[in-house]
């Protein structure tokens, strides 16, 4: 868990003055920054829609500063959550519940369900207990492009139309958070991230991973997501060191970057590979190569999350 040590109160007075008068502002939170807009203001809530070009029936999830919260925004809640919360929160960890009546639609996408997590960050955390409310906060980035993991990358993502940034430094886990549906029994996984199936199952017996039919949507579960401009594909080591060499191509790699090639070797630890993944991409896809070849990851549990990440990728960068 981050350290709580408050940062200056006048970046933090800002933005909360910023956030009340409905504007946006990009917040730095352990997995990516988000795009974030007063959860309770419709007007402001669109301005997230606006700038990124997400579809209107594309839920966001709503960050709040602690448990104590849930009821504000979900109509009932399961024992379950409030376990799964003193474990898991702050943290990596969203959980949809059914919302109250007056959770406006634009934060839900129409859906009578609303994601709810409270993110392990200092400056963060701060800022949602002074602005005491919630904040709809999807990744800083145009709809289905590269997540941002550093201020930096939402002033390359929006140029002039970026909005205040809280800079927080880097994000220490670098992919999405876990979602996890309690809205109906049983439990579901609805996206993997670095909380995996084997850490909840004994706060949620039965849990289940994979959407089904009535499933709510969720952040990040079209099929095309997370994409470079450049396309990428993902390939064998053996088979991407012989592409490599034949095509116009930079790589990420895992390990050792092979002799000859341009590219990123990422740790073969899966939470270093993660934290460090979205920051490669975004690099790799300044390179102006003719693609991205990527080291097919490990399988295996720890693995999950990024290879459904990349999988996502594979497909946002390759438009039929």
């Amino acid at each position: 868990m981050s350290e709580r040590h408050p940062p200056p109160a006048m970046t933090i007075a800002e933005a909360v003055t910023a956030l009340h008068r409905g504007d946006l502002v990009a917040i730095p939170t352990e997995t990516v920054y988000g795009l974030a807009a007063d959860a309770r203001n419709p007007d402001a809530v669109g301005k997230i829609f606006a700038l990124k070009g997400r579809p209107a029936d594309h839920p966001l999830i709503v960050h709040i500063s602690g448990p104590e919260q849930l009821i504000q925004w979900a109509r009932e809640v399961p024992d379950a959550a409030y376990r799964l919360a003193e474990r898991f929160w702050p943290g990596p960890l969203t959980f949809i519940l059914n919302k109250r009546d007056d959770v406006p639609d634009e934060v839900t996408g129409g859906q009578a369900t609303v994601g709810l997590r409270c993110p392990d960050n200092a400056l963060t955390l701060e800022l949602l207990r002074r602005f005491q409310g919630g904040l709809a906060a999807p990744s800083a980035n145009r709809f289905g492009r590269i997540s941002p993991t550093s201020a930096q990358h939402v002033r390359d993502e929006f140029g002039e139309r970026a909005p205040l940034i809280l800079d927080g430094g880097s994000c220490t886990v670098g992919i999405e958070s876990t979602i996890v549906d309690l809205s109906r029994t049983p439990a579901r996984i609805l996206r993997p991230g670095r909380i995996g199936i084997e850490q909840l199952r004994p706060y949620l017996p039965g849990l289940q991973a994979g959407a089904q039919t009535g499933s709510p949507r969720v952040s990040g579960d079209m099929a095309a997501h997370y994409a470079p401009r450049t396309p990428l594909s993902m390939l064998r080591r053996d088979r991407l060191i012989e592409e490599a060499h034949e095509r116009d191509a930079v790589v990420l790699c895992i390990g050792e970057l092979p002799a000859g090639l341009v590219g990123v070797a990422l740790d073969d630890d899966a939470e270093a590979y993660a934290r460090q993944l979205y920051a490669s991409l975004r690099w790799l896809d300044q390179q102006q190569a003719a693609c991205i070849l990527l080291e097919q990851p490990p399988e295996g549990p720890a693995w999950l999350a990024v290879t459904d990440r990349i999988k996502r990728a594979i497909v946002g960068s390759n438009p039929k």
